[in-house]
C-alpha cells in the first residue's frame, strides 16, 4: 500500500526535490547543522514532500484567518478549523476532514510475472467517511499470478479452522506460581484396612518427572518439549485426529505450540502423577483389586489405541501412564512419533521395549501392536511387585547389561521377577503376564484377549473409586474405635497424672498450673509447722544395705502418710529421714491447725513404739519432733520440677526445735 499518489505537476515536483536540500540552510528554516550543510547537493527524501504539504496547509490556514480577521491569528481553535481544506500537494490530493486528519487515498501495488511493480486498485475516501474502489487492472490472472492465477476464497478455509483447534499460541502457556505448583504437586490419600491386608496405606506426593507443568487459560496442563522440525499436511491431519481421541483410559491430547523456540505438546493434567513416579515413592502398598484395576485400565486404553488410526502406542512405559483424581490410569504421550524429543531418550526406557524393538530391526513407524503388549507386561510386573521395572535398586546388573541380555534373547530370555511378597494374586494373571512378554511377537495375546481375560479374573465387580471409598469407610470405622480406645487410655493416664500432681502440690495450686496460670506466693497469718527425723538414722543405716534402707523408709513413711490423711495435715516434703508437714495452709482452718499437728505428733510417736525393723528386730526407731506456730509464706518454686515451699521464721524455728530436741 502506498499512501501517496502521482503528483499532477511533475515539473514542480522535480524542481522541489532537487532544490529542497540546498534551500533548508536559508530562511525561514536556516538550518546550520553539519547534516544540513553537507546535504545541500543531495536530493530530498520522500518525507520532505510531506513536510512541504504541512507547511503549505498551515500557511493557507493562517492566510485565510488573517484575511477574515487579523485579531484571530493567535486563536488556535480558529486556525485549526481553517485547516479543513482541500488542495493538490506534493503527496497528491490533500483533504483535511472535520477531525483535522487527512483523508487517505490508497493504491494497491503488486509484482507482475516480470517482477515489475504494477498498480491494481485505488481506494479513495471522501470527507463524509465513504470510500470508492477503482480497479486499475481488470486482469485477475495478472493480479493473482503468484497464487496460481486464481483469486483466493474470501472465507477462511475449513482446514485452517480445524488446525487452529490444536495449535496453541506459545504466549498462552504460562509458568504457574511456585505456591500454586506446590499445591498441584501435593496429593495424598490414606486408606484403612482392606480385604487383602490388615492395613493398606496409599500415600504419596504426585510428581511429574517426564513432564513440565504449565497453565493454559488458568488450568494446569502437562507438556513435553520437542525441537522445531518441519511439519507436513500428514502431521496436521494426525494432530486433528489426536484431538478427537476420547476414552476414559486415554489421556486427552489438547494440542501443540509450534510458534515458540521449541514445539510443546500439551496434555490434560492428571493430578496424582505418573505410575512410574508413584511406584518410585517406595510406599506403594495396595491390595489385589487395586492392582487389577490399574492393569485393566492400561489394557483398555491400549485396546482403544490399537483400534484407532494410530494402531499402536509405540512409547508405552509406566512413565506414560498417568493417574487422575479418581485413581483411573490413563495412557499419554502417544501419536507424536514424528516429533523428535528435546533430549536423547534415556537408556532406562529400553527396559520397557520389546526385544525386536531393542534390536533395532524396526523403525519408529514400524513398531507394531505386540511391542505394546510386551511393554504392558513390564508395567504389570511393576504394579504387582510395587517396584520399578526390573527392580534396578536391588539388582547388581546395570541397565546396559540387562538390555544386552534382552537383545541377545535365547531359549530362556531374561524377564523381571514376579515376586508379589505375600499379596494374594490370581495365578492366571501371572501366567497372562508371562505370555505377554513372550520372546516371539506372534505368541503374545492381543489387547482384546487381555481385556477379556482380566474381566474374568477380577476378584469382584465394581470400579476402583467405589473400592477406595469402601476402604476409607472401613478405615474410618476402625479409626473411630481406635480413637475411642486411645481417648479412654488418655483419660486414665490424665487421671493418674492429676493424682500424682495432687500429691506433689496442693490441689488449688495444681489446678492453676494445669491451666497455665501463674501461682503467686501467698501469706498465711496462723499455721503450725511440723518437722521430724529418725534419731540416729545414720548409725541405723550403716547396719543396712541400700535396698534395706529404702524398704525401711518406705514402710515407715507409708504408715505416716496414712496417719496424715486422718488429721487433715498437708505433707510438704520428705528428704531422707526428714519429714515436713503443715496445718493451716493451703486451706485456712482457724486455730484447728495446732490441734491437728499435736495429734499428728502423738500418733507418730505411738506408731514408732510398735514399729519393728524387719531385718533388725532388736533395733528401736525413735523420732525427734519440732513444732512451731505462727505466720509464713508459701509458694511454688521451679519450672521443670515445681515444689511447694514454706518460708518464714516460723519454719526456721520449728526446724531448729526439731534438730535440738530430744528423741522419743
Amino acid at each position: 500500500m502506498d499512501l501517496s499518489t502521482d503528483v499532477p505537476d511533475v515539473n514542480y515536483l522535480n524542481t522541489f526535490t532537487s532544490q529542497c536540500s540546498a534551500a533548508v540552510v536559508n530562511p525561514p528554516i536556516s538550518c546550520r547543522t553539519p547534516v544540513c550543510l553537507n546535504a545541500s547537493t543531495s536530493p530530498a527524501s520522500a518525507f520532505a514532500r510531506s513536510l512541504h504539504d504541512v507547511f503549505y496547509l498551515y500557511g493557507m490556514a493562517l492566510t485565510n484567518v488573517y484575511n477574515q480577521n487579523p485579531d484571530l491569528i493567535q486563536d488556535d481553535a480558529v486556525v485549526s478549523n481553517a485547516m479543513q481544506l482541500t488542495f493538490q500537494g506534493l503527496t497528491g490530493e490533500v483533504s483535511i476532514n472535520a477531525n483535522n486528519t487527512r483523508v487517505p487515498k490508497l493504491t494497491l501495488y503488486a509484482l507482475d510475472k516480470d517482477y515489475d511493480q504494477a498498480s491494481f486498485m485505488s481506494l479513495t475516501y471522501s470527507l463524509d467517511g465513504g470510500v470508492s474502489i477503482t480497479s486499475l487492472n481488470k486482469d485477475e490472472t495478472a493480479m493473482w499470478y503468484w497464487y496460481g492465477g486464481v483469486r483466493p476464497l474470501q472465507q477462511k478455509l475449513e482446514r485452517d479452522r480445524i488446525n487452529a483447534e490444536w495449535q496453541i499460541p506459545a504466549v498462552k502457556l504460562l509458568k504457574p506460581p511456585k505456591r500454586e505448583k506446590e499445591r498441584m504437586s501435593k496429593r495424598s490419600l490414606q486408606s484403612g484396612p482392606s480385604v487383602a491386608t490388615d492395613t493398606t496405606r496409599i500415600t504419596f506426593d504426585s510428581t511429574f518427572t517426564n513432564y513440565t507443568i504449565f497453565l493454559l487459560d488458568k488450568d494446569p496442563v502437562l507438556t513435553t518439549a520437542h525441537p522445531v522440525s518441519a511439519l507436513d499436511r500428514t502431521d496436521y491431519e494426525s494432530f486433528v485426529k489426536l484431538r478427537k481421541l476420547d476414552h476414559e483410559n486415554v489421556n486427552k491430547f489438547i494440542g501443540i505450540s509450534i510458534d515458540g523456540a521449541e514445539f510443546v505438546a500439551v496434555w490434560k493434567m492428571c493430578m496424582r502423577g505418573s505410575l512410574q513416579d508413584i511406584i518410585g515413592q517406595g510406599n506403594f502398598s495396595i491390595d489385589p483389586f487395586f492392582m487389577y484395576c490399574v492393569i485393566r485400565d492400561i489394557a483398555e486404553g491400549l485396546k482403544y489405541l490399537h483400534s484407532s488410526f494410530l494402531h499402536v502406542h509405540a512409547n508405552l512405559r509406566s512413565g506414560t501412564v498417568l493417574v487422575n483424581e479418581s485413581w483411573q490410569a490413563k495412557l499419554t504421550d502417544f501419536g507424536l512419533g514424528n516429533l523428535a524429543e528435546e533430549k536423547k531418550p534415556m537408556k532406562r526406557r529400553k527396559l520397557w521395549m520389546a526385544p525386536e524393538v531393542i534390536r533395532g530391526t524396526l523403525l519408529p513407524h514400524q513398531i507394531e501392536k505386540p511391542a505394546d503388549i510386551y511393554s504392558l507386561a513390564i508395567i504389570a510386573s511393576e504394579v504387582l511387585t510395587r517396584k520399578e521395572a526390573w527392580d534396578m535398586a536391588n539388582r547388581k546388573d546395570t541397565v546396559d547389561e540387562i538390555v544386552y541380555r534382552i537383545k541377545k534373547g535365547g531359549l530362556d530370555p531374561p524377564r523381571p521377577d514376579l515376586d508379589t511378597e505375600g499379596v494374594e494374586v490370581n495365578h492366571n494373571l501371572l501366567v497372562l503376564i508371562r505370555d505377554c512378554w513372550s520372546e516371539e511377537p506372534t505368541d503374545r495375546p492381543t489387547a482384546d484377549v487381555i481385556c477379556n481375560l482380566l474381566r474374568n479374573m477380577m476378584p469382584k465387580k465394581g470400579n476402583l473409586m467405589d473400592h477406595v471409598f469402601n476402604i476409607l469407610e472401613d478405615y474410618t470405622t476402625n479409626l473411630e474405635v481406635e480413637v475411642e480406645d486411645r481417648t479412654k487410655e488418655l483419660t486414665a493416664e490424665k487421671r493418674k497424672a492429676d493424682v500424682l500432681l495432687g500429691r506433689m502440690l496442693p490441689k488449688q495450686v495444681a489446678e492453676r498450673l494445669k491451666q497455665g496460670q501463674t501461682v503467686e506466693p501467698e501469706g498465711f497469718d496462723a499455721v503450725t509447722v511440723f518437722f521430724s527425723d529418725v534419731v540416729k538414722f545414720t548409725q541405723l543405716a550403716a547396719k543396712c544395705t541400700p535396698f534395706q534402707v529404702v524398704n525401711l523408709l518406705n514402710d515407715l513413711y507409708s504408715n505416716f502418710d496414712a496417719i496424715i490423711e486422718e488429721h487433715g495435715v498437708y505433707k510438704v516434703e520428705s528428704i531422707g529421714d526428714g519429714y515436713l508437714c503443715v496445718s493451716g495452709l493451703p486451706v485456712r482452718n482457724g486455730n484447728a491447725h495446732i490441734k491437728n499437728i499435736v495429734e499428728l505428733s502423738l500418733d507418730f510417736m505411738a506408731y514408732c513404739k510398735s514399729f519393728k525393723v524387719p531385718h533388725l528386730p532388736r533395733e528401736e526407731v525413735e523420732l525427734r519432733i519440732g513444732v512451731n506456730s505462727g505466720p509464713c509464706v508459701a509458694g511454688v518454686v521451679g519450672l521443670s520440677m515445681p515444689r511447694y515451699c514454706l518460708f518464714g521464721d516460723t519454719v526456721n524455728t520449728a526446724s531448729r526445735m526439731e534438730s535440738n530436741g530430744k528423741g522419743g
